[in-house]
């Protein structure tokens, strides 16, 4: 678990991935290196609206989150809420359609190169 502690901290490595560890250690992890952890359940969310009020709700979001891409965007790159000396993201079942991840993940790489700018890590992993 050192080895991946070390690796959540690099800030150039963080990006978007399929999870290649148990979801045990990386929350073990997270938490060594003082990261925030956000984790959600995506097995009974079928469309765009429950995938933003799931993702919304497991990271806090404020008041003014207006459920849409847009906002999930604002949201993941403010985090003000949730201080934090890097982040992870998981994401477990996710069965939206294609369009709809495809927009998801791309929010996802923008919200780690925003993070990484600001010489925090953001990581997203896929379980």
């Amino acid at each position: 678990m050192d080895k991946l502690y070390k690796r959540l901290r690099d800030v150039h490595e963080a990006g978007a991935y399929r999870l290649n560890c148990t979801l045990d250690d990386l929350r073990g992890a997270a938490h060594e290196a003082g990261f925030a952890f956000f984790e959600i359940d995506f097995s009974e969310v079928h469309s765009k609206g429950a995938l933003l009020a799931a993702l919304a709700e497991a990271i806090g979001a404020p008041e003014w989150f207006g459920n849409n891409w847009d906002a999930l965007a604002d949201a993941l790159g403010d985090l003000s809420w949730r201080p934090s000396s890097g982040y992870v993201l998981v994401l477990r079942d996710v069965s939206v359609d294609a369009a709809d991840e495809d927009m998801l993940n791309n929010i996802l790489l923008e919200t780690v190169a925003y993070w990484e700018m600001q010489n925090k890590a953001f990581w997203a992993f896929y379980a």
